[in-house]
């Protein structure tokens, strides 16, 4: 594995998404990530279209970049292997309930004292403080929680919805990986671990108010909340005489340049509605809907070609289907084939950013349920024998090799 974070162990206990994505990028990032398994698995390997069981395209696309293992540790010899793996190990990232952790005998004081350097990282649903601590939570509740489908029928929605992604565990995930290097930086001046909380309720309200906490954000408040741009109605993409168009004109340069661009630069001249950033955000329905006619116009070919020109932030709008002969992406080899031991060849997403000394990568293939079981029983220092008892007593398991 190379990367900037090559030499780092993680010991990820996570499963589903949440977790599995922020050990991923992680493991994206050069560090030597062990994913450890119950014997029944991640309930995620069974989620999408899949070659074999067990290895649906979900699992694929959060667990690449680790090794595989399995543990019982509710076995009394299976906490002891995970306690020996801790003891290696950099992070603990974990995401059930603390108080999960602290009944299997790995609380943070008993992993501490384990391993004083550790960096003991929990993702869940609440802050412990308050009274949602004890509460389970996934995507959609936490969604619902901080009012995100509310948003989304304010903004013209015929009911409530949930959005399409699963946009809180992707953004709890990131959170989580990028509070994870900040602690690593700090361990390495101060030689302190320490325990790290990233509650996925809190980092939503975080995330959704600072756009729509307007003017509660003052005492008295001195308005409602919501930013209104982003709750108009008419905010979507632009239908044109054959398809659809994705265009933002936000600026007062963007907005003459528009007007001059269709000849009809009177309109941003004369309308006072159009006069500054703050009263447009005050007409923002009543603009979308001007320019909602002006888009049926022309085609999406000649609105592509001419926003262009104007200096106008457009893009076309994509599908699923569609999205994998977007022209950018292609001429930078965005989606990598990939060969699976197990699975052929599968379509990975590259890692987005690009470095100059220490570029991530794809470092490993996401594993089979304890493909690396054996692998790291002996790394560390299981004999043989050992291991082949652990194997029977259920305690870990490995594939059957083909």
């Amino acid at each position: 594995m190379s990367g900037p974070l090559k030499g780092i162990r993680v010991v990820d206990m996570t499963a589903i998404l949440m977790g599995p994505y922020a050990a991923q990028l992680l493991g994206d990032m050069g560090a030597d990530v062990i994913k450890v398994e119950s014997p029944s698995g991640d309930m995620v390997r069974d989620v999408g279209p899949m070659q074999h069981p067990r290895m649906g395209s979900l699992y694929l696309h959060v667990n690449r970049s680790k090794r595989g293992m399995v543990l019982d540790v509710k076995h009394p010899e299976g906490l002891e292997a995970i306690k020996k793996l801790i003891a290696t190990a950099d992070i603990l990232l974990y995401n059930v309930r603390p108080q999960a952790m602290a009944r299997l005998g790995l609380g943070y004081d008993e992993v501490k004292s384990i391993n004083p350097r550790i960096l003991y990282a929990g993702t869940f649903g609440f802050g412990q403080d308050g009274p949602y601590g004890h509460k389970p939570a996934f995507d959609d509740l936490i969604q619902g929680a901080i009012g995100l489908p509310s948003l989304i029928k304010q903004a013209g929605s015929d009911v409530p919805r949930y959005v399409p992604s699963n946009l809180v565990d992707r953004t709890v995930g990131l959170y989580a990986a990028t509070s994870l290097c900040a602690a690593l930086y700090h361990r390495e001046k101060t030689g302190v671990g320490q325990r790290i909380d990233i509650p996925m309720f809190e980092t939503m309200i975080s995330h959704l108010l600072s756009d729509h906490i307007g003017g509660q954000t003052f005492d008295p408040p001195n308005g409602p909340p919501g930013y209104p741009r982003l709750l108009a109605s008419e905010r979507r993409p632009y239908k044109t005489s054959d398809g659809y168009v994705c265009a933002v004109i936000y600026n007062d340069k963007q907005w003459a340049s528009f007007f001059k661009a269709i000849g009809q630069s009177e309109i941003f001249e004369t309308d006072a509605r159009f006069k500054n950033l703050s009263i447009r955000t005050q007409h923002i329905n009543d603009l979308q809907a001007l320019v909602a006619k002006i888009f049926l116009e022309r085609t999406t070919e000649d609105w592509l070609k001419l926003l262009e020109l104007a200096d106008i932030p457009t893009m076309p709008l994509h599908s699923l289907e569609t999205i994998f002969d977007d022209p950018h992406l292609n001429a930078i080899e965005f989606f990598k084939w990939k060969e699976h031991p197990t699975e052929g060849r599968i379509r990975m997403v590259d890692v987005p950013t690009t470095w100059t000394e220490s570029q991530p990568e794809h470092g490993r293939h996401a594993p089979r349920l304890g493909e690396h079981s054996v692998e790291m029983l002996r790394e560390l220092g299981y004999s043989e024998q050992k291991i082949a008892d652990l194997l029977k007593q259920g305690v870990t398991l490995a594939p059957e090799e083909k």
